[in-house]
């Protein structure tokens, strides 16, 4: 993708303004139409705003760049951006898309059950090149979910308005948890694959000197090796082998100090210090914690 230049939008009814629509019903909250997006005249667009945006995508002809990663789109997709993170949207010919986008400010959300766990979404902070790919029959219920939201702003605003809004967004957030934790199951090759990576990528680390000189590698040390996001290596880890990253490390750590238990001299000190632990109790402690041995009892044991 070309470099291009990085546009910040403060409101709402700015994003409205830069896309040629009609200003938005509510300041804060706003459900649009890609049919209805009139001004698109160049060719790359790079933006980041204050708000939430979700979209729900069909028959997009264009290339889109979220974080460092591009994108894999397909038909009917669903992408998910928090405040002030960046993407870019580039197209060789006219930009042709359909589908919906909800975007919602964080004020909206204030007094409300979202204003804290909308952060705990992982999908909000996915740095991959994979969208949330839905079935016809996802994409029918997602519609239903924006269209919702939409007639309530529209309509006479009264005390229940807003709980309405509120419970129809959380009805959407946790539907679009639910698949994506069908997607890591459904792709499969591709999550294999990734894991495969980090077997390679660990097996390298701890063949070296790096545990010596930098200690363990850490979650978001590993996750950027593999250009994913801590958040979604966490939750893939989690469907694919039921540990956590931070897991998935000491495991791999616990293999490399039973091999040195078991075909060196080395003491328990000098084997901690060389597998990146400053402190021998530290080792003895999650050596204990995974094997139900001490290292001096596992070592005993193999003579």
């Amino acid at each position: 993708m070309k470099n291009t230049p990085l546009t910040h939008i403060k409101t709402i009814t700015e994003y409205h303004a830069l896309i040629g629509i009609a200003k938005p019903a509510h300041p804060l909250i706003s459900v649009i139409s890609f049919e209805d997006i009139k001004r698109m005249d160049e060719h790359a667009y790079s933006f980041t705003h204050n708000f939430y945006s979700i979209g729900l995508k069909r028959n997009f002809n264009g290339k889109m760049k979220y974080g460092q990663q591009e994108y894999d789109f397909d038909e009917g997709v669903m992408i998910f951006i928090s405040p002030g993170q960046v993407f870019t949207i580039e197209a060789e010919e006219e930009l042709k898309h359909s589908g919906w986008l909800l975007l919602v400010h964080p004020d909206y959300l204030w007094n409300t059950s979202l204003a804290k766990t909308i952060k705990q979404y992982e999908y909000f902070s996915y740095a991959v090149n994979e969208a949330l790919h839905l079935s016809e029959k996802e994409e029918v219920m997602v519609t239903g979910i924006m269209q919702n939201i939409e007639q309530e702003y529209h309509a006479n605003i009264d005390k229940f308005s807003k709980k309405v809004i509120i419970a129809q967004l959380e009805l959407l957030l946790t539907y679009a948890d639910r698949f994506y934790q069908r997607q890591f199951i459904t792709r499969e090759i591709t999550n294999h694959k990734l894991l495969d990576r980090l077997e390679d990528l660990l097996a390298e680390y701890f063949n070296s000197d790096a545990l010596a000189k930098k200690g363990l590698p850490t979650v978001q040390y590993i996750a950027g090796a593999l250009n994913v996001s801590p958040n979604y290596l966490s939750v893939l880890l989690n469907v694919l082998t039921g540990q956590s990253t931070q897991q998935h490390i000491h495991d791999k750590l616990i293999e490399k100090a039973k091999e040195k238990l078991s075909t060196t001299t080395l003491s328990v000190s000098e084997i901690a210090y060389e597998i990146g632990l400053e402190h021998s109790q530290s080792f003895s402690k999650l050596f204990k914690s995974k094997t139900n041995l001490s290292p001096l009892a596992f070592r005993q044991s193999f003579n």
